[in-house]
């Protein structure tokens, strides 16, 4: 049976314009895969209201798990919890349980509730909060989408918070080979391979050092011994 899959969306101007570098992704890919979900697919959208919401019914059609990062803090364009309210057709305002966690925090820092960081208790309709320990201010799920921060430290914290509660499959498991062939000579035989091993992820990453060519050979499934079968032949094709 297929593991489960999931997807990411990654929201914010500051990732398209390169201000910021993505450090979620791999975080998130690393995690679900020692879970047993197959992180499937990532996007990056813009702050576009029309472009976040379109992304967000399109990945919560097609997978069965869906996280965001970025957007949901206490500016102006911090848009995506009203883009997720808008994509499930929910109403989305300011919740009590979430206003008390920001109150109570605020109030442990001596800082002020304003109407800037009320912002980040605005929640849909029916939605769960995801748990914040690093700086309060919560998540939410909505569906089969987990909306979270995009600073790195609080995404890893909510991150933490989710996995418990979803279902995973069978662990990836994966073994390397580095053969010393350019890749235009052994493409044919891994293709071969992997017609034969249909079951398993074969890729191949080349790379050129001190003038002589190679490549790495990666091959990824959740069964070890077709893995170890499978990497045996590739050992005996170029000894």
């Amino acid at each position: 049976m297929p593991n489960p899959t999931a997807a990411m969306l990654v929201i914010g101007d500051e990732i398209l314009s390169g201000r910021t570098r993505d450090a979620n992704m791999y975080f998130l890919a690393g995690e679900l895969t020692k879970q047993g979900i197959t992180l499937a697919e990532v996007r990056v959208v813009g702050d576009e209201s029309d472009d976040i919401i379109s992304a967000v019914r399109a990945l919560s059609k097609r997978y069965d798990t869906v996280f965001t990062s970025g957007g949901i803090g206490p500016t102006h364009d911090d848009i995506t919890a009203d883009c997720i309210a808008a994509a499930f057709d929910r109403h989305i305002d300011v919740r009590d349980d979430a206003r008390a966690l920001l109150a109570a925090h605020y109030e442990n820092t001596g800082s002020e509730l304003n109407e800037a960081r009320l912002r980040m208790a605005r929640i849909p309709d029916g939605a769960g909060l995801i748990e914040n320990p690093v700086s309060v201010a919560p998540g939410f799920t909505v569906d089969n989408v987990h909306v979270m921060a995009g600073v790195p430290s609080v995404f890893q914290a909510m991150v933490a918070s989710v996995l418990p509660n979803l279902t995973g499959g069978a662990p990836l498991l994966s073994q390397s080979l580095r053969i010393d062939h350019g890749e235009g000579d052994i493409a044919g035989p891994l293709a071969a391979l992997a017609r034969k091993y249909d079951d398993l992820s074969i890729g191949s990453y080349p790379f050129q050092k001190n003038g002589a060519y190679g490549s790495n050979i990666v091959i990824r499934g959740t069964d070890g011994s077709r893995i170890d079968a499978a990497m045996t032949q590739l050992a005996g094709m170029f000894p």
